[in-house]
């Protein structure tokens, strides 16, 4: 191993996750619709937070761009809106991940997905 590599690996600091919420792999078929657009599309859900969640379609969508998601927890439909945070094309496909956070969101709802999520976190 090279002498460089071993310095940087000892003093480099490692990155501290700056996320508020806990991240809960959850693959699930979500429903989306870009606001302002007549259809909706579909994709799959990659994770889940309290916050937001990361998904794989086959459609390039722009940051800050709105979208009403729906989302199957435990066959219950939670319906928050979102905003695109991030997007990102995946290597050697034509698809992309989208890393959406929930702007509006039903209290009830988000406290069902809060209770999901710790429920499988343990």
């Amino acid at each position: 191993m090279n002498v460089c590599y071993i310095f940087l690996m000892v003093l480099w600091p490692k990155q501290k996750e700056n996320r508020f919420f806990c991240r809960l792999h959850f693959s699930a078929q979500v429903r989306y619709q870009l606001r302002g657009k007549p259809d909706f599309d579909n994709a799959v859900c990659n994770d889940i937070s309290c916050g937001g969640l990361r998904i794989t379609s086959n459609r390039f969508i722009p940051t800050a761009t709105s979208v009403m998601l729906e989302i199957n927890v435990l066959n219950r439909v939670l319906r928050p809106i979102g905003k695109v945070a991030w997007s990102s094309p995946v290597l050697h496909s034509a698809r992309n991940q989208t890393g959406i956070e929930f702007v509006e969101f039903d209290i009830w709802e988000k406290n069902y997905l809060k209770e999901f999520i710790n429920m499988q976190l343990g």
